[in-house]
């Protein structure tokens, strides 16, 4: 079909098998095509009309392939990478405690983190993640990174009260991670959040301090939350009430608040929680690895609570890997609940996009394929032979489909996974470098 002379010129214009714009819900498009222009989403539209419409400078045929939004990992510790594997089958205080907290002492420093970070960005983009939520030390370093790498993320000025190889205290942390805040801002592909640990390694007074600086810089907050049985029953030795309801009398609960793991809580906390417009990070392979609990999904989405998927460090998963994530969250659910019908295909896919985008504050930008929107995108392979037959490309997405079927990946119009290869990270200088960590770390 030759373009007709009014055709628009575009950037890219993409042609898929299917297409699962997110946004409107529960949509599959076949014969679509994606248009893009200057990093954005131009038009969604019949391949037969784009055709038509648009004088592309590059075209791509995806046969076979599903397009959707780059998936968003809404909690990670990227640079734990560097720790993958090396403090398994222990329970989150020992966990803690014993093995990942003296081996930070040990090693974490800027290199550390640039190398993992970097590891992790490859890891990711192979399978779709184009933004991640991150929360560890050194996040200039890890900034640099994520800049090499090409992706989005939500960094975080993370603080404790006890000191580290990064910090002192508190304030030394906010201070840090104010002053990287301000030397990275102008980043386009970087957003910040102020990233308390948890409630049980922050003051009130921090915690207070926190509240007052999201508001005056409108960041979210994003803090682990409800993760143990044991977190709960020390807070209520400690501070006579239950951590969230301790975050609420210090002013932290609003659309503001990301709570990560959140699998220790009963309705009225939910119901609480939705009221003041908050967020739920997801991390269901990390809390079954450490033996935490299994989130109580069925009533989180019920509520209306919004919630995003998020993998956690490789140290506690120990893959950044969010098709197995939403594969998890879906079965664990429908499990739980004794109800095949909850969570379906659909519900977890808006989960890896667009709810881990909103909580972010980062719908406006990116999430799902709507005109205006930033073009992040990965492509899946359905026609791989361990697939066949497929039905519904949403399902075979959640339950069938792996990383390794992901093909393609574009950051704001710009192709960073092409063909399974990440663009701009070299893998054998990378690995080079993870093995001289590896080395020291094991000895």
């Amino acid at each position: 079909m030759e373009f007709v002379s009014e055709a628009t010129p575009v950037d890219l214009l993409l042609h898929p098998e299917w297409i699962i714009p997110i946004e409107p819900a529960g949509v599959t498009l076949a014969d679509h095509s994606l248009a893009v222009d200057q990093g954005c989403i131009v038009d969604l539209l019949p391949r037969a009309e784009a055709l038509r419409r648009f004088r592309p400078r590059e075209t791509v045929f995806l046969p076979g392939q599903v397009l959707l939004p780059g998936l968003v990992n809404l909690h990670t510790h990227a640079a734990m990478t560097l720790l993958r594997g090396f403090a398994d089958d222990l329970p989150l205080a020992v966990w803690l405690s014993e093995r990942i907290w003296p081996a930070e002492a040990r090693h974490v420093c800027p290199d550390f983190v640039y190398t993992g970070t970097l590891l992790a960005c490859a890891e990711m983009l192979r399978g779709g993640i184009t933004t991640f939520s991150d929360m560890y030390f050194f996040p200039e370093a890890a900034a640099a990174a994520i800049q090499h790498a090409g992706l989005r993320a939500a960094l975080g000025l993370v603080i404790l009260e006890f000191p580290t190889r990064y910090a002192s205290d508190a304030a030394d942390y906010l201070s840090k991670g104010l002053a990287m805040r301000d030397a990275w801002r102008d980043n386009p592909l970087l957003s910040f959040c102020i990233a308390p640990h948890a409630p049980y390694t922050v003051s009130d007074k921090t915690f207070e301090q926190v509240a007052m600086l999201a508001a005056q810089l409108d960041l979210p907050i994003h803090t682990h939350l409800h993760e143990t049985r044991q977190e709960i029953e020390d807070s209520l030795r400690q501070h006579g009430v239950r951590p969230l309801e301790r975050l609420r009398r210090l002013g932290l609960l609003g659309p503001q608040l990301i709570a990560v793991h959140a699998v220790h809580l009963d309705l009225a906390e939910i119901d609480l929680l939705r009221q003041e417009g908050c967020h739920i990070a997801h991390c269901p392979i990390s809390n079954l690895k450490l033996g935490s609990g299994i989130a109580p999904l069925t009533a989180i989405h019920g509520h209306g609570l919004n919630f995003g998927l998020g993998t956690d460090g490789a140290a506690s998963n120990n893959r950044l890997d969010l098709f197995q994530e939403m594969r998890f969250a879906a079965l664990l659910a429908k499990g739980a609940s004794e109800d095949a019908a909850v969570i379906d295909a659909h519900t977890v896919l808006h989960a890896a996009t667009l709810g881990g985008a909103r909580a972010l504050g980062l719908d406006g930008q990116i999430g799902s394929l709507r005109p205006g929107k930033a073009a992040d995108l990965c492509a899946v392979h359905l026609d791989d032979w361990l697939l066949q037959p497929h039905f519904d490309p949403a399902t075979h997405l959640v339950h069938v489909a792996g990383r390794e079927q992901v093909t393609q990946a574009w950051v704001g119009g710009r192709q960073m996974l092409r063909d399974g290869t990440p663009e701009c990270i070299g893998t054998p200088e990378l690995l080079k470098s993870v093995n001289l960590w590896h080395t020291r770390i094991a000895s």
